[in-house]
């Protein structure tokens, strides 16, 4: 397995952990799932203030919502596989951006 492949493993791993994690959180002060309806409230600063959150949490509250609803609703296993591709792309990405931040921190404290 080449390094290039481990990264973005880890990557995935750190994306989908970091989500769930501050899915989580945000579940535990507002007693409510985080759901992408934060964004619904027109144009106001609390809106504003959910699209980091959102951009973060998005691939736990995709793969719960699709989960979710594939008991309730018999989604084709193709819709599901769409939906954990793009997740895990989503999560790829954000893992990578928090890898990259935990790096620079690391670089200015030493």
């Amino acid at each position: 397995m080449s390094p290039e492949s481990i990264q973005s493993f880890l990557a995935v791993a750190l994306g989908f952990a970091v989500a769930g994690m501050i899915s989580n959180l945000y579940e535990l002060l507002t007693h409510r799932p985080p759901s992408f309806e934060l964004l619904s409230r027109g144009a106001s600063p609390a809106a504003f203030a959910a699209v980091p959150f959102l951009a973060f949490a998005a691939p736990f509250i995709i793969m719960t919502n699709i989960l979710r609803e594939r008991h309730l609703t018999r989604r084709r296993i193709e819709t599901v596989m769409m939906a954990t591709v793009a997740a895990s792309f989503w999560s790829m990405m954000s893992g990578t951006l928090v890898l990259m931040a935990v790096e620079a921190a690391q670089t200015l404290l030493s």
